[in-house]
């Protein structure tokens, strides 16, 4: 229910919702009133039907008479969840991860960061101190991780195994890229699936008091993969994909957006999140001893298009894709993929189209901050720019 009070002596005014409450949208519910000869007025409003009442002033400009829009002028709390009810969650990070963590926690009031001491011995073995292990007994605890070479993923994996064991209410273990992705099936005898090996190591971290570790990470290379985890985790599959619709929408020529697949296997993980747009799908097809991309199904014509997929480290595929594409008449070219890895500062192969010319340039190259060492090389270098995940790291947080 919303109470309105008159802040001035004067017969009382009522305001109903006609829109979703979350909106705020009330509109004046009786005709014009003598009263109302200033051109402004300032209502108190208290929202009473949601447990701990919200306030707000509210200012009705007489000049839109009779129907004046209320301007919502002070608090702007969400109604569905407040400061109050959000789970309180100390949040640790490896030494690459830390300008990601401060993201998330600038995001929420309810994530507290908290530091571990990373050090080695002298024949080069992990010494490794939680600080202040004795405060965290009884708190929702989290991990921000960062598997970006063999090297680290001990160091990491020794507190990971750890935290869960200090009396802990739940584990969270975020590792927003999870990099054996593209190892995951074996071809013939031999070949080692690493990306099975991971999950089942993950899948063996101890339980904490508030039962199973829950995994979060984003764009998994393989869907298959969600089924390589054991019983004693719970993977939460999380994508990138929201954050650059959201960002197509802000740009001039959004009604002229197609998002083209270098391949059918990024169409079947995208598609279905991606199918308001029109959708172009390339293949690879052998001529000879060559492999080349062919447009297997669309038009680029006259389109800005972008290139989606999950991940890209040579970038080999993606730059064949981007001249299939220009060949066809495409305006702009620009690629997005969740996890930009480029091994070997690949990245550098990607130029700035500055002049109309897709063939040679991209408009923009967006990837997201799943792997930290990349985005320090990438920052501020047209045409990359860089989504962050904070916001979708600190929401999951809460679930």
């Amino acid at each position: 229910m919303l109470a309105v009070k008159h802040m001035s002596p004067a017969p009382p005014l009522h305001c109903s919702f006609s829109a979703p409450i979350q909106t705020l949208k009330p509109t004046l519910t009786l005709p014009l009133i003598p009263f109302l000869k200033k051109d402004k007025f300032r209502f108190r409003c208290e929202l009473t039907s949601f447990g701990k009442p919200q306030k707000w002033a509210v200012e009705f400009d007489s000049t839109t008479i009779p129907n004046p829009r209320p301007v919502l002028m002070a608090s702007t709390a969400t109604l569905t969840s407040s400061p109050r009810n959000a789970k309180k969650v100390c949040l640790f990070y490896c030494a690459e991860t830390k300008a990601l963590a401060e993201r998330i926690a600038a995001e929420s009031d309810a994530i507290e960061l908290r530091s571990i001491t990373w050090r080695t011995f002298e024949d080069g073995f992990p010494n490794l101190f939680i600080s202040n292990a004795q405060g965290i007994r009884g708190q929702h605890v989290a991990f921000l991780a960062s598997f970006s070479s063999p090297g680290v993923i001990f160091e990491q994996l020794s507190v990971i195994y750890a935290l869960p064991k200090l009396f802990i209410s739940s584990f969270t273990l975020v590792l927003p890229f999870f990099p054996t992705g593209t190892s995951e099936r074996m071809e013939e005898e031999g070949d080692i699936a690493t990306a099975f090996t991971l999950a089942r190591i993950l899948s063996n971290i101890p339980i904490s008091r508030g039962g199973p570790t829950s995994l979060v990470t984003f764009d998994i290379h393989a869907l298959q993969e969600r089924f390589y985890f054991g019983d004693n985790i719970l993977p939460c599959f999380d994508s990138g994909i929201p954050l650059l619709k959201a960002r197509l929408q802000q740009l001039p020529d959004s009604d002229n957006i197609s998002i083209a697949f270098p391949d059918d296997g990024a169409w079947k993980r995208f598609h279905k999140q991606l199918q308001h747009f029109p959708t172009i799908v390339c293949a690879k097809v052998r001529e000879g001893n060559q492999r080349i991309v062919r447009i297997k199904e669309g038009d680029p014509k006259g389109r800005h298009v972008v290139i989606v997929d999950d991940l890209v480290q040579s970038g080999g595929t993606l730059i064949e894709c981007q001249k299939v594409l220009a060949s066809h008449g495409a305006a702009k070219i620009s690629a997005y993929v969740t996890h930009g890895i480029f091994p070997n500062r690949s990245w550098q192969r990607f130029g700035e189209d500055k002049g109309g010319c897709p063939a040679n340039g991209l408009t923009y190259f967006w990837i997201t901050d799943s792997c930290p060492l990349t985005v320090k090389e990438v920052k501020n270098k047209p045409p990359f720019e860089v989504l962050s995940l904070a916001r979708s790291i600190a929401a999951t947080l809460q679930i």
